[in-house]
C-alpha cells in the first residue's frame, strides 16, 4: 500500500479518552488517558499502527474473536460490545452497547468537530458518476474528499467520514441503500449541507415494490439535510417534484425540459465524450469526457451544486473536462485488433440499460455495433417484462448484433427478435461460449457495448476483448 493510501486510512487523530464520550462508552481512565488513536478499521487485515479497531458482529462473523490479532497488528485500542463474553484484560478497551452504533456515533461526532461542508448524493442510477463529477468541479476551488469505492452504506459511510482530513473543506458522500430507512440513517449521520437525488429508476423494486416507494426511500436524504440547505433533484421526475412544493430547503432542478433551472439546449455526442450547451443562466459550452447523453443530467446536477458553492463558471468547465470516473461506467476502451469496447459492466437497471443502448445507437463511424447484455437483478415480479421491453426497444437500424447472458437475458433476446432476425440475436448461459461467439463476430472497426448487473460479472467479457 502506498504512503498516500496509508495517510487516507489513518486520518482521525484523537485521544482514546475523547472517543469514549463520542461513542457513549465506558473505560477505566488508566487504560485510555494516554492512548492516541490514528485512524479506524473494522478489518484486522487492514489494521495499521495506531488504529482503533471496531469489532462488528454479523450473521456469520464476530469481530470480537480477532481483537487480540488487531492489537498485535498495531491497533492502539478497541471497542468491545458489552454482551460479548471474555473481554481481554491487557488491551485498552472501550465498552459500548453496540459496536456498529458506536462506529456511526463516532463518525457523526468527528464530523461535527470539523468545519467540513457535506454534499450527499443518492438516486437509482448515476450516484457514483455524479459523485465523481461533483468532486471534480468542487476540487478546482476547494479541498475535497469523496466516498471511495463502494463505501456508501451504514458501515462504509461512517468509515469514509472518519478518513476526512481536518482541513478538508467539502466531503462528497454517496449514499446507497438496501431498503427503507437506510438513507435516512446515513443522512442523519452526515447531516449534509446540500443533497442530490439523481433520479428514480427501477433498482430495488424487488424490495420496495414500486417506483413510488423507491422515491420515498431516496427522499430520506432530506432527513439530515441542514436547515436552509440545498436540495438538487431531477426536475423531470414527478415523483420528486411533487414532494418539494412546500419544501423548507432551497430547491434546484435539472433535466431535459425547459421548466428546470438547469437544462441543455444543444448536445453533440462524439467518440471522445459529450459536448453540450446550457440554458441562458449559464451560457457556456461544456465538455465531459464521458459517453452518453444521460450523463449530461449528472453533469447538470454537479453544475447546480458548484454554483451554490460559488465556484466560478470557468472552473466548473475545467472541472468537468478533467473528470476521472470510477471504473466500469461507460468506459470507452480500445480492444484487440481494432475493436472498441464500452465497458458499462458495473451495474444495470432498465433505465440505465436503455440509456447505454441509446448511447451506442448515437455513435457514428463504426462498422458494426454489438450489444452484450446481461441480467438486470432485483427488479421484482415484473422482471421478465422489463427485460423483454429492453430487447424490443433496440433499434435494428443502428445495432447489428444482440448477444445476451443469463436466464433473464434470454428475455432481452426474445424482445429483440420482434425486430431482428434470428441470425443477429444470440442468447447464452455459458460465458465462455458467449465470448467465443463474440470473438467470432467482431472485427476491426466494430464497437461492443457490455452491460449487466454486478452479479453477472460481465467485465470478464470486456477482459476477453481487450
Amino acid at each position: 500500500m502506498n504512503d498516500d493510501k496509508k495517510e487516507r486510512l489513518q486520518v482521525i487523530i484523537r485521544n482514546l479518552n475523547d472517543i469514549v464520550g463520542w461513542v457513549n462508552g465506558k473505560a477505566e481512565a488508566k487504560e485510555v488517558s494516554s492512548v492516541e488513536v490514528a485512524g479506524v478499521s473494522t478489518d484486522t487485515r487492514t489494521i495499521q499502527k495506531g488504529n482503533l479497531y471496531v469489532p462488528l458482529v454479523g450473521e456469520n462473523f464476530n469481530g470480537h474473536d480477532f481483537v487480540e490479532v488487531a492489537i498485535s497488528n498495531g491497533a492502539s485500542g478497541t471497542l468491545w460490545q458489552k454482551n460479548q463474553p471474555n473481554p481481554p484484560t491487557d488491551v485498552p478497551l472501550i465498552y459500548v452497547e453496540d459496536t456498529l452504533l458506536a462506529l456511526q456515533s463516532l463518525a457523526k461526532n468527528y464530523l461535527a468537530s470539523l468545519s467540513t461542508k457535506v454534499i450527499g448524493i443518492t438516486g437509482s442510477n448515476g450516484k457514483t458518476t455524479t459523485k465523481d463529477m461533483v468532486t471534480s468541479v468542487l476540487a478546482t476551488t476547494y479541498k475535497v474528499q469523496k466516498t471511495e469505492g463502494n463505501y456508501n452504506n451504514h458501515i462504509g459511510l461512517p468509515l469514509t467520514i472518519l478518513r476526512l482530513e481536518e482541513d478538508t473543506e467539502i466531503a462528497v458522500l454517496e449514499m446507497g441503500m438496501s431498503g427503507r430507512g437506510e438513507i435516512e440513517l446515513l443522512s442523519t449521520i452526515a447531516t449534509p449541507d446540500a443533497a442530490i437525488i439523481t433520479n428514480i429508476g427501477e433498482s430495488h423494486l424487488q424490495d420496495l415494490g414500486s417506483r413510488e416507494a423507491i422515491s420515498e426511500a431516496k427522499f430520506e436524504i432530506t432527513a439530515g439535510l441542514q436547515e436552509n440547505g440545498t436540495l438538487v433533484i431531477h426536475g423531470d421526475e414527478p415523483l420528486l417534484t411533487e414532494k418539494v412544493t412546500n419544501s423548507l430547503f432551497t430547491i434546484k432542478t435539472f433535466g431535459s425540459s425547459r421548466s428546470n433551472d438547469y437544462y441543455p439546449v444543444q448536445i453533440e455526442q462524439k467518440s471522445n465524450g459529450t459536448y453540450f450547451t446550457m440554458n441562458e443562466e449559464i451560457e457556456t459550452n461544456f465538455f465531459i469526457p464521458v459517453l452518453g447523453k444521460h450523463n449530461i443530467n449528472n453533469a447538470l446536477s454537479a453544475i447546480a451544486i458548484a454554483v451554490q458553492f460559488d465556484v466560478p463558471i470557468p472552473s466548473i468547465k475545467k472541472g468537468l473536462e478533467m473528470i476521472k470516473l470510477t471504473g466500469m461506467r461507460t468506459e470507452l476502451l480500445q480492444g484487440k485488433d481494432g475493436v472498441a469496447v464500452i465497458n458499462d459492466a458495473y451495474n444495470a437497471s432498465p433505465t440505465s440499460m436503455r440509456a447505454a443502448i441509446e448511447l451506442l445507437q448515437d455513435l457514428k463511424n463504426y462498422k458494426k455495433k454489438i450489444v452484450v447484455l446481461g441480467d438486470m437483478l432485483e427488479l421484482g415480479d415484473n422482471e421478465e417484462t422489463f427485460h423483454y421491453e429492453v430487447g424490443k426497444g433496440i433499434n435494428i437500424n443502428e445495432i447489428d448484433y444482440v448477444i445476451t447472458f443469463g436466464q433473464l437475458g434470454r428475455k432481452i433476446a426474445e424482445g429483440a427478435k420482434e425486430n431482428f432476425s434470428g441470425n443477429n440475436v444470440f442468447a447464452y448461459d455459458d460465458k465462455q461460449e458467449l465470448i467465443a461467439k463474440l470473438v467470432d463476430v467482431v472485427a476491426a472497426g466494430d464497437i461492443v457495448l457490455v452491460k449487466g448487473s454486478r452479479g453477472m460479472k460481465l467485465e470478464e467479457v470486456v477482459h476477453a476483448l481487450i
